[in-house]
Order: C-alpha cells, then structure tokens, then sequence
C-alpha cells in the first residue's frame, strides 16, 4: 500500500518535471530561436536571450547562429579580360538578419555556405572577365614606382619601370563582387557584410608562359641598355681619335715649325761664319767634309770619284800608312 501512495505521489511530479523540461528552454547571447510546430515555423522569431517556453513535445527549438560568420571559398580558376587564366581565392564576413526567411529557404548554415559558394563564384567570375589583370592586382590609382637616386636624367627620361595606369583597381572590383553578391543572398535572410581577394595567382598552365614574356620585357630593357653602351663606347673612341689626331697634328704642326726656325737659324749661323774671312770659309768646308766622311766611308767601303772633287781633294793628300816590317 506504501508502494502505491509512493508511486501515486511520484509519478505526477516525474510528469509534471517532463512537462516542464520540455516546456522550457534557454536562447543564448549569440543565438537566435525559430519554433516549429510539426515542422512549420510558429510565432516570432526569438532573438533576446534568457529562459523562453514553448508547448512541450509538440513544438521543438531551431537555433540559428547570429555571430558574424565566416565564408572562406576554394580557388578558382577563371580568365580575365585580357585572356590570362589565374587562380583567384576569396573570403567573406556574413550573418543571418533575417532568421524565419533564412530558416525557410536553407534551414541550416550547410545550406547558405553552399549557395554563398554559388552566388560568389559567379559574381567573382564576372567580374574578373570584365577586367584586365592589372585591375584585379594594382589598388591605388596614380601610385609612382621607386626610382633609383643614381638614374641619370636621360636614363629617367626612358620610363623604366613605368607602372600601367588602371581606371579602377582591385577595390573597386570587390565592391563591384559585394554590391552584384548582397542583393541576391538578401533573399535568404544573409546580410553581406564584407568580401575580400584573399589571393590571386597565375594558373599553373600559364605561369611559364608569363615569366617567359617578363624575362623577355628584361631582355629588351638590357639589350636597350647594351646597344647604348655600345654606342655611347663608340662616340668615345671616336672622340678620342679624333682629338688624338688633333693632338699629332698640331704636335707636327709644331716639330715642323720649331725644325724650320732652328734649320733658318744654323743657316744663317752658318753664313754669318762662313762670310767672315777666307780661312773661316776654308776651315768650314775642311769641318763639314770631315763630318760627312764617317758617313760616306766605312769598313770595306769603295769610292769612285773624280780627281777635281771636292771630297777627294783631302783625301789625296793623304799618305798610306807604310808597313814597318820591311
């Protein structure tokens, strides 16, 4: 009998605490509650906090996060406007504003990652075909590359290393992506709150063929740089040749000159001297003969010569040594 009041007495509070078990529940800083009624959404969206209640066993609690979420996509490739094929990786900030119309069109956050996968993909993919590379890559429009201090004026004059202008930049394109984005995910209850180009690559089948063509753009620029140099080594040499040219010529200019003067002065030394008195014009003749014989007569040297010249007139009066052993 004890065991009956017991279990009597027990058992309402055992239903009594299911009941309320069921009947209550608790919603979180960072949540937000759609209750269902055998799977249709009933009453308001629960958005504050604290202890709710809700029919117990025939209504459940669905909570939808209301945090900024993250969207983190794959790599992609896809062509931009100028025909180059990169791999472009983006990332996103979204959140869930609108909790009944999310809940009735993608119930869980699996859902919404899924068609934020789709509806970025493509907004991303129309926007890169609609801009060149340098668009997608360059932000600040009017930015001047970092030049050299040592760069000589005509070597600045040259434009090496002139950056492309852009019209918009990547800023530009991304908002582009965001403003083309938020309208279609506002639909499903998503607010858009940013998107950014995490990384942006060359395709692995292309890279070669765009490192080829900067090593060639080098290629041009140290050609350029070579075929100067080799002009500006020829104007040199030429120069100097020229001027070396000059400098004989006018140095022969002046051998000559000085040769003359020194030549007209001997002469007229030698006429001065050679006009004085009869013996001085014998002793220059005997002098100058003298000077001329180491140059006439050598060793084994024959001379041919009339009597009546004037090289064999001192010559004659010279006697033959005589041998001493006779």
């Amino acid at each position: 009998m004890k065991s009956r009041k017991t279990l009597m007495l027990v058992a309402p509070l055992l239903v009594l605490g299911c009941l309320t078990f069921s009947a209550l529940y608790t919603v979180s800083e960072t949540e937000q509650v759609i209750i269902t009624q055998f799977g249709k959404p009933v009453g308001v969206p629960v958005t504050e906090a604290g202890l709710k209640t809700k029919l117990p066993f025939i209504q459940t609690v669905n909570t939808i996060d209301k945090r900024i979420l993250e969207w983190d996509g794959n790599p992609s490739d896809m062509p931009t406007k100028d025909k180059l094929y990169i791999s472009v990786d983006l990332f996103a900030r979204w959140r869930i504003t609108q909790p009944l119309q999310y809940f009735l069109r993608l119930r869980d956050e699996r859902s919404a990652l899924s068609r934020l996968d789709d509806i970025l993909g493509s907004e991303t993919r129309n926007a890169v075909a609609k801009h060149e590379l340098i668009e997608i890559i360059r932000t600040t429009k009017d930015r001047q590359p970092l030049r050299d201090a040592l760069l000589s004026p005509s070597e600045r004059e040259m434009n090496i290393g002139k950056l492309v202008p852009i019209e918009k930049g990547r800023e530009q394109v991304e908002k582009e992506i965001f403003t083309a984005a938020a309208d279609k995910v506002r639909v499903f209850g998503i607010e858009l709150l940013d998107i950014r180009f995490k990384r942006i690559n060359y395709n692995e089948s292309v890279r070669p063929k765009i490192y080829d063509r900067m090593i060639s753009e080098r290629r041009q620029i140290a050609e350029r740089f070579l075929a100067e140099g080799k002009g500006e080594a020829a104007r040199i040499r030429g120069n100097r040749e020229r001027d070396l040219n000059q400098i004989q010529s006018e140095a022969y200019r002046q051998v000559e000159t000085i040769r003359g003067l020194a030549d007209a002065t001997a002469t007229q030394i030698y006429a001065q001297a050679y006009n004085q008195s009869p013996q001085a014009v014998a002793l220059y003749e005997f002098t100058r003969t003298m000077q001329a014989y180491p140059d006439l007569i050598g060793n084994n040297t024959t001379l041919v010569l009339s009597s009546d010249s004037e090289v064999f007139r001192y010559l004659k009066g010279i006697s033959p040594p005589q041998d001493k052993r006779r």
